[in-house]
């Protein structure tokens, strides 16, 4: 008996040490087969539907708005361009994304943050200080945006389906190979999407400017012409000295009577 109390007390027992570590394995290993299991079933078809009644529901418009996402011309590596998305999706849909309070559409966006929540653990984190690498602003339609975020929860589900592991691969040497191009673009800076309207706003005044200045010329020239025209008429009538019409009244006043 004081054997075994001195074991539970803390005194070393050869036999229970190991026991301990295969007990703690076995625990290790249900765990780990839960984890995958999860993230292997985690999004399922009526998430996707979700999405495709947000797409259903915009109306259709040219205005765009502005968002950070992965340029897939620089990140073409399937993994990591969804490992990269992912969190981009979280900051859209909590700060792009926004609809009135208890709408269909609004309660449609709790339910997939609380997805890309539970996804969390699913992706590994690498260095923080790419996160920036591979992404630019984009410039496009809602319409647009929800088909890349549906895009990003489709393949993501796919991926995971194929296996659960995926996303723990190490991205960082394709985020370092795409970093300083990312870099590049944010010195050069975005297209502003409001300079094509401010331009032709810029334009229409100097164009009537220019036109009213033509204009105006034309009717000074013509006004001008239109004073000449009486002593262009005139003129013929005067006849200079020494004409033949002259000459030959003077003959006719010098004939004898």
């Amino acid at each position: 008996m004081s054997r075994c109390k001195s074991c539970i007390q803390g005194v070393s027992c050869t036999w229970l040490q190991p026991l301990l570590l295969l007990v703690w394995l076995l625990a290790s290993g249900s765990i780990t087969g839960e984890v995958s299991e999860h993230c292997s079933h985690m999004i399922g078809n009526g998430h996707l539907q979700f999405l495709q009644q947000l797409i259903d529901s915009q109306m259709e418009t040219s205005c765009q708005i502005a968002f950070e996402f992965v340029d897939q011309e620089q990140l073409k590596d399937p993994v990591c361009y969804l490992k990269k998305a992912f969190p981009l999706v979280q900051d859209i849909m909590e700060d792009t994304m926004r609809f009135k309070d208890n709408t269909p559409n609004a309660n449609v966006i709790v339910k997939l943050q609380e997805l890309s929540l539970r996804l969390k653990s699913c992706f590994t984190k690498d260095y923080e200080e790419q996160d920036k690498a591979c992404v630019r602003t984009f410039y496009e339609t809602p319409l647009q945006l929800l088909e890349k975020i549906k895009n990003v929860f489709n393949e993501t589900k796919n991926l995971l389906k194929k296996d659960w592991n995926v996303f723990s691969k190490n991205c960082n040497n394709s985020f370092a190979k795409c970093s300083s191009q990312g870099h590049e673009r944010q010195q050069e800076g975005p297209p502003d999407p409001q300079l094509p309207g401010f331009t032709f706003r810029l334009l229409v005044p100097g164009i009537i400017l220019v036109l009213l200045a033509v204009g105006g010329l034309l009717f000074y020239r013509r006004r001008r012409r239109s004073h000449r025209e009486p002593q262009t008429v005139d003129s013929p009538m005067e006849q200079p000295e020494g004409s033949p019409l002259t000459r030959d009244e003077d003959r006719q006043v010098e004939l004898p009577v």
